[in-house]
């Protein structure tokens, strides 16, 4: 799954409105000790009861927010949008109720303003700076007025409009540059720190890959003898009843084995070729469902070639073996599967429907990761190896249960297809 780099993801999203809530409340408790101390003890002539009811319902607010950022339900960038201009129009209240813009906490509107440019995307940030831009300037004509923090009993009357003048037109020019430069920051920090993670993730999967490879190598080797054993037992026991057709099956089946391991030694070789011909898509596709049926022999496949163009392609050897996986899957699972192929000049798609049991949605998330998975004698490596191997190539792999709740799984091949000339 891709997301969009302005997007906050599903934990960093409940941190930040978490920690939006303790911001709130150090707000909340800095507003209310100011109010008790300028109304009890050193009165300026505030309007006590409203700013003690806009105080309540904000500390309300700011409860319900806390108990969200604990809930498991997804916050997405306009939720969290939603809030910071919840924080303005409070604000904006508290400040009209206690001299406008000539509070000196005016410059708090830049606290939502940076919150926005670091979590949210640059068209929410523009608004919440716009909106904090647009709630300060009202204050300048709309407020109660309030004479001890006045500028005016401080100074002239027009130094006192220049001197708000001038604060808010420090304010703009402050909310333009956070807006600008550090949510570009932000955002090339967050592009930075996916990119690590993706690049530890890639490590990990092909330390991953190199010692299933290892493994692999070992095992072929060892299956060797056991194999030609079991083949000269075999042959014996078709010469004896050559009209035994499980006899006959299971010579091929053993058959199919050592041209396995035959094919192992031969892509390790062209893997390491520097050039691959190009061969037609159709045929190609055509012989790995062939191998795939030999493989099955009591499978029931229904394969369609969707109308496509004749094109040929460059096919990496290891491509064949991850496809035969995520089959072999399809076919664990059911012994109905239904195949459809369709290609154009650029990629190739194959849709695989099983109608086994489907996904379990509890482990739906951890499929793919190696020596993880849902079948009771899986080896947990057929999916994982596919992914990596189909990802290395510009593919990818989806799973997901059918749709119209009917039983079964629908995987999803996208495969580019490299030309011969590129």
């Amino acid at each position: 799954m891709t997301t969009n780099n302005s997007q906050q993801t599903y934990s960093a999203a409940r941190q930040n409105l978490f920690r939006l809530s303790l911001i709130r409340g150090v707000a909340l408790i800095g507003q209310v000790l100011a109010l008790i101390y300028f109304s009890a003890i050193n009165p300026i002539g505030l309007p006590a009861n409203a700013i003690a009811l806009v105080l309540a319902i904000y500390a309300s607010v700011t409860v319900a927010t806390w108990q969200r950022s604990r809930m498991q339900v997804p916050i997405a960038d306009n939720e969290f949008f939603i809030h910071l201009l919840a924080d303005i129009l409070f604000f904006s209240v508290l400040l009209y109720f206690s001299g406008g813009a000539s509070n000196p906490f005016i410059s708090y509107y830049l606290i939502p303003i940076s919150i926005a440019a670091i979590t949210v995307s640059r068209q929410y940030s523009i608004l919440i700076a716009v909106t904090a831009l647009g709630a300060y300037s009202l204050l300048l004509k709309y407020y109660v007025p309030i004479a001890a923090i006045a500028p005016s009993s401080h100074h002239g009357a027009s130094n006192g409009s220049l001197h708000v003048l001038g604060m808010w037109a420090n304010f703009a020019v402050s909310a333009g540059i956070i807006i600008y430069f550090i949510s570009r920051m932000a955002s090339a920090l967050k592009i930075q720190q996916q990119a690590l993670a993706l690049q530890r993730e890639t490590q990990l999967r092909n330390e991953q890959l190199l010692a299933v490879g290892t493994l692999a190598a070992g095992t072929a080797h060892e299956l060797g003898t056991p194999l030609n054993t079991m083949k000269l037992l075999v042959d014996d026991m078709v010469s004896s009843a050559p009209d035994n057709k499980d006899t006959i099956l299971l010579n091929q089946q053993i058959e199919q084995c050592k041209t396995t391991l035959k094919q192992l030694l031969t892509t390790a070789e062209q893997s390491q070729s520097i050039q691959l011909e190009p061969q037609s898509v159709q045929s190609y596709f055509t012989e790995i469902l062939e191998r795939w049926q030999l493989m099955r022999p009591r499978l029931k496949a229904n394969i369609n070639f969707i109308d496509s163009p004749d094109s040929s392609a460059v096919f990496e050897p290891t491509i064949a073996q991850s496809i035969l996986n995520l089959l072999n899957n399809a076919a664990d699972a059911s012994q109905n599967v239904d195949v459809c192929l369709s290609w154009n000049p650029a990629t190739a798609n194959i849709e695989i429907r099983d109608y086994g049991t489907g996904l379990d949605l509890g482990e739906v998330d951890r499929l793919g990761q190696a020596f993880v998975t849902d079948k009771a004698d899986g080896l947990g490596l057929g999916l994982f190896l596919s992914q990596a191997t189909l990802s290395r190539f510009g593919g990818s792999v989806s799973l997901q249960n059918a749709a119209n709740s009917d039983p079964g799984t629908l995987t999803h091949i996208l495969l580019p297809l490299a030309q011969g000339a590129e």
